[in-house]
């Protein structure tokens, strides 16, 4: 793979890191050589600080590590996508990822996926378990783990069956909401994209004509 790579004339490669999960871009550092080949034996980032000069390995002082799921390198071989599951903030600002600031701020009219939300949610989600935020209760259910998560995941299914049982269609949607909610806080604490379940459902489902 390395020697794939086109470094620049300064003998450095811009990477991508990217949430495994998520797919939320985290940030975007440089890699020389050096760092490519600890990031591919060490299976964590290491990066190149053009400011300092030196090789710096990401969460080395803060724990906030980034390990590695897979990489990839671009059609021109200058460019590395690295796809990671993070150990907590991207940013040193303490942000889930660096690209949290949005340039245009005008709202743009179009016409909006009905499954959106999902990835709004799956993105939200992720945030809460890197940065932890006091008082949220996605948080509350991280820190207490998984066996807390599965009580709940089996609290909002025994709440759907009701619901459905007494023909209650108000009730119903939001007990599903909820069960939804706390299913994809379970598959961010195992690590398993929402994307994985939905390729089983594609292969299950291929429509025939």
């Amino acid at each position: 793979m390395i020697e794939s790579i086109k470094f620049d004339q300064n003998g450095l490669v811009p990477a991508i890191v990217q949430d495994a999960a998520s797919k939320e871009v985290l940030t975007l550092a440089y890699m020389n050589e050096e760092s490519l080949k600890k990031t591919i034996e060490t299976k964590e980032t290491w990066f190149y600080s053009r400011s300092r000069q030196e090789l710096w390995h990401k969460g080395g002082t803060s724990g906030n590590i980034q390990k590695v799921v897979e990489m990839r390198y671009d059609c021109d071989q200058d460019a590395i996508l690295v796809l990671v599951q993070p150990a907590g903030p991207a940013c040193h600002t303490g942000a889930y990822t660096c690209f949290s600031e949005t340039i245009d701020k005008q709202e743009v009219s179009v016409v909006q996926d009905r499954f959106q939300i999902f990835n709004t949610l799956e993105k939200l989600i992720a945030e809460r378990e890197n940065e932890l935020p006091e008082g949220s209760y996605t948080t509350y259910l991280f820190n207490e783990g998984v066996d807390k998560i599965l009580k709940k995941v089996g609290e909002e299914a025994s709440e759907v069956i009701i619901a459905s049982k007494n023909r209650d269609a108000e009730e119903l949607k939001w007990e599903v909401a909820d069960l939804l909610f706390h299913l994809m806080v379970l598959l961010r604490e195992q690590k398993l994209p929402l994307d994985e379940v939905l390729k089983v459902l594609e292969k299950r489902h291929v429509l025939k004509d």
